[in-house]
């Protein structure tokens, strides 16, 4: 067994020899230096992921990981619940109301550094430390739980309609859309920017989701169609921490992600979760910069406008990412599927869903966390003047952002580390659901030579993304 898994290693470290020699972090102002060769982090991040291999396949025998042991350490009160469902409403009252009635200047209006770097990037963060906090706040449901309790005291306890069932074959797949349409908003919309669009497509998606709610149920709904209360709940199934029904419950890290039913739709999401932060960082790249005009060329040959050859361009991109990671990954599952005890190749990508959890919050942390660091600032002289119109409610307007709070240095080493970290979690969920599934260890460990390849082309594919920015 030990030849076999050399033999693996020496494939995956092969597949970071492509990696480009000079590497910097997306999103940052300027080159660094490193105090190491760009290259050698390739092969240090590829040496950890085989070292963790080799330590999971010798080590780690037995599963550990399949049972989520949890134990309740607080409850919070039906009023606390209330309290915080109220904030959420309020708050998204607030950032509507800035979009279509303050300044329509993108830097001086509240809503696109809430929207964009608040909620879309720091909520992720924020999931994976303390939990699924979101759903405490999430605006619409505590609207449509309002609405009901309401209903229920004016018209009685039985006198509501029950809701319809939810179809099982829709699954996540409602999630998927959704967050690839947010992504494409984000990536490809020429107006993204522009406040009163945020906000009239902010009333839009709670309007859809109300609707949702009120046909399927506010839970049902909440758990599996809404996608941004899925989105955030994957990444609070990382932390170590539970919030359910008012109550607050401990596990071990990772534990409380592999529950995660596969149903319809939940690889797509993580895909898509992956592709679409995977496409940020290449869309900043010279590979990207010198292959889109021609492709725009062509749309403009065919008569379209220069915004919609634009937006159809990287739409276009948008997807084969999302396609090339979801390509990935079928590879690595079609290799599990020859292993042996025919396990057909759908149930193994479901069952090995979870894995891709933590690699989807690497890219998040590798991608965005310059963008919380730097632009999350702003919310302090936006909080005072959150419509753009000179106001100083808290008296920080004048408030600035500082770009030395972290060196360029050190946000490389917490991208780096974020994948490193993000993908040998994901070797750890995959090992422990291989041994509960695999009737020996060694076909366990043979199956996990195609996730090894997989996690290892995940972190090449991330590592050069880094340095798309400052190839451009």
């Amino acid at each position: 067994m030990s030849r076999r898994i050399a033999l693996a290693a020496g494939a995956a470290l092969a597949a970071l020899v492509a990696l480009p020699a000079t590497a910097s972090a997306h999103g940052l102002v300027g080159r660094q230096d490193l105090p190491i060769p760009r290259w050698l982090f390739a092969w240090a991040a590829a040496v950890v992921l085989v070292a963790s291999f080799v330590g999971l396949a010798t080590l780690w025998p037995k599963p550990r990981l399949q049972v989520l042991k949890e134990r309740v350490v607080a409850r919070l009160p039906a009023i606390g619940e209330a309290l915080c469902g109220a904030i959420g409403i309020a708050l998204f009252v607030l950032v509507v109301y800035a979009g279509l009635a303050g300044n329509q200047t993108a830097t001086a209006n509240l809503t696109p550094t809430v929207v964009y770097v608040l909620f879309w990037v720091g909520i992720p963060f924020i999931s994976a430390l303390v939990g699924d906090v979101f759903s405490l706040f999430n605006p619409w449901r505590a609207f449509a739980r309002g609405v009901a309790w309401v209903g229920r005291r004016v018209a009685g306890p039985d006198s509501l309609p029950e809701p319809l069932a939810y179809p099982e074959r829709l699954g996540r797949w409602p999630a998927a859309a959704g967050i690839l349409i947010f992504a494409w908003v984000e990536l490809v919309y020429v107006d993204r920017t522009d406040p009163s669009q945020l906000a009239i497509m902010g009333l839009a998606y709670a309007a859809t989701m109300l609707v949702g709610m009120s046909l399927y149920g506010i839970d049902d709904w909440e758990r599996r169609a809404d996608p941004f209360a899925v989105y955030f709940n994957l990444f609070s199934r990382l932390s170590p921490v539970h919030w359910e029904k008012g109550r607050i419950a401990v596990h071990r890290p990772l534990e409380g992600v592999v529950p995660l039913t596969p149903v319809p739709g939940t690889v797509a999401l993580l895909c898509t979760m992956i592709g679409t932060t995977s496409f940020d960082g290449f869309s900043q790249g010279s590979t990207w910069n010198s292959l889109a005009p021609h492709i725009q060329q062509g749309l403009l040959d065919l008569g379209m406008s220069s915004n919609l050859a634009v937006q159809v361009t990287f739409t276009i991109g948008l997807v084969v990412m999302v396609c090339l990671v979801a390509l990935l990954y079928r590879l690595g599952v079609a290799g599990m599927h020859t292993v042996g005890e025919n396990h057909p190749t759908a149930e193994l990508a479901g069952k090995f869903a979870h894995s891709l959890v933590p690699i989807a919050l690497a890219y998040v942390v590798a991608h965005y966390f310059s963008l919380l660091v730097y632009n999350g600032q702003a919310t302090a002289y936006l909080a005072s003047d959150p419509l753009g119109n000179g106001s100083n409610l808290f008296g920080t307007a004048s408030a600035t952002i500082n770009y030395g709070v972290i060196s360029a240095t050190g946000i490389w080493y917490v991208q780096v580390a974020a994948l490193v970290i993000g993908h040998v979690c994901g070797l750890i969920l995959a090992h422990d659901r291989a041994i509960a599934m695999y009737r020996s260890p060694r076909l366990a460990t043979r199956s996990q030579y195609w996730m090894l390849a997989v996690m290892v082309s995940f972190t090449s594919l991330g590592l050069w993304l880094l340095s798309a920015a400052n190839q451009a």
